[in-house]
């Protein structure tokens, strides 16, 4: 599994880096069907003070699953994605069917 991680406009932070490989790889374990995921962190001024965008774009058999979430920090942006990604993964794993 491939985990591109990107902070677009921003600086890059090794401590949200690390915190998503190991998020992930405990994902990765269990659906180990994933081909790639990209990670993209984005800052927008919100006068609501949310602002911190998380993209979570995974690359697997069939089409390609994709979540975003708007929240205060990134960690709550980030979980709010992955959520959102188990979810879809949950439904698409009901219609995948072993070949005999």
């Amino acid at each position: 599994m491939k985990t591109n991680i990107q902070f677009v406009q921003m600086p890059t932070s090794e401590a949200m880096e690390g915190y998503v490989h190991e998020k992930l790889d405990k994902f990765y374990k269990k659906y180990d069907w994933i081909i790639k995921t990209d990670v993209f962190f984005k800052k927008e001024n919100d006068p609501k003070g949310k602002g911190k965008i998380c993209d979570l774009e995974l690359s697997l058999p069939g089409p390609k699953i994709y979540a975003t979430s708007n929240e205060k920090n990134f960690e709550l942006a980030f979980k709010e994605s992955l959520s959102d990604i188990e979810k879809q993964l949950k439904k698409r794993k009901q219609d995948m069917k072993p070949y005999m």
